[in-house]
């Protein structure tokens, strides 16, 4: 017996330091995510104030569009009519020049030819101001349109600038997310190596037995371990192992992070036999029994008890389907799995 616990206390003596280098590497993927997600978050609000500055851009752009033909139109207009207060000047000189003429080549009738020439010449000094005022507008509405052209200009500028800007936003988050996945697969390696040895070393802890196998992340007992046939009750063998495990789990509780929202989570399942009884109408009730005796045990190891979780699945996740006594005792099984809240 002396030299059995010396062999045990030699396999556990590498435990402390393996805990340390998994707890590490548990801190720094939540530490990568943490950083990740708020990276990220920050990105995409800045994409979204981006998204509304070009809208808001965009739509004044076509304001300015609309108010720019408008003005060209309104120019259109007065150019026309200036051309007909020209056209009509010239007719309007040419009556007066002609009845000068007449005026000079016969006296009678010279006081009504006059007098024509009198009205002619006010009707072309009104053409006249009406002719400089349809210029003064027109050359307004040169400057307005030149201004407007600059606003135009400085806006499709300021949307070049803004999509630039954009697309080297976008740049970035497509690097920090491929930098982020090279990161999280270098550490999801790591953490792939440290699991294996993690259960190499409990396989060390739990002994040798082939009724005990570790598949992936999880750890599955032979019902027949832990619990009597049709029984809901822990063997004194199946307390043994279990308290093995709840030393090894209580070890590496006391080096986790406080915050980390670690769970148990123990499953329960039955072969497809049916079970019929006055303390177990189902299968899912003894599965389910069994998953909440061994959670009971756990707490009474000093487990806390918001570290456990029950779940029973009856005979609906069998690992073989066959209908043979072999496959029965596969899928008789307990289930054990470290997972997140």
């Amino acid at each position: 017996m002396a030299l059995a616990r010396g062999r045990r206390a030699e396999s556990m003596n590498y435990w402390p330091g393996f805990v340390d280098a998994l707890s590490t590497l548990i801190l720094g993927i939540i530490f990568l995510l943490t950083v990740f997600v708020v990276v990220q978050f920050y990105l995409q609000q800045e994409v979204a104030g981006k998204d509304t500055a070009l809208q808001r851009l965009n739509a004044q752009i076509a304001q300015l569009t609309d108010l720019l033909a408008m003005e060209k139109s309104g120019k259109m207009s007065l150019e026309d009519q200036i051309a007909q207060l020209r056209a009509s000047l010239a007719a309007s000189q040419g009556e007066r020049d002609k009845l000068a003429g007449q005026l000079q080549g016969a006296g009678a009738g010279a006081d009504a030819a006059q007098s024509r020439i009198g009205s002619l010449t006010a009707d072309l000094d009104k053409e006249k101001n009406l002719s400089q005022r349809a210029l003064a507008q027109v050359e307004a509405l040169n400057l307005q349109i030149a201004a407007l052209r600059r606003q135009l200009a400085a806006l499709e500028e300021a949307l070049d600038a803004s999509e630039k800007k954009d697309k080297e936003s976008q740049n970035r988050i497509a690097d920090l997310g491929q930098r982020l996945n090279v990161a999280l697969a270098q550490r999801v390696q790591e953490l792939s190596r440290y699991r294996s040895e993690f259960f190499g070393r409990l396989r060390q802890v739990l002994g040798d037995r082939n009724d005990v196998q570790i598949v992936g992340d999880r750890f599955v007992f032979s019902s027949e371990v832990l619990f009597a046939s049709a029984s809901d009750e822990v063997s004194a063998d199946g307390m043994i192992q279990l308290a093995r495990l709840a030393e090894t789990l209580k070890t590496l509780a006391g080096e986790m992070p406080k915050d980390l929202p670690w769970v148990l989570q123990v499953d329960g399942h039955t072969d497809r036999r049916p079970i019929a009884t006055a303390r177990f109408p189902s299968n899912w009730e003894l599965a389910t029994a069994r998953a909440l005796a061994i959670v009971k045990f756990l707490r009474s190891q000093g487990i806390p008890p918001e570290r456990l979780a029950a779940t029973g699945y009856g005979e609906f996740h069998p690992l073989d389907a066959r209908n043979t006594e072999e496959a029965y005792a596969r899928n008789r099984r307990i289930e054990l799995k470290l997972t997140s809240r």
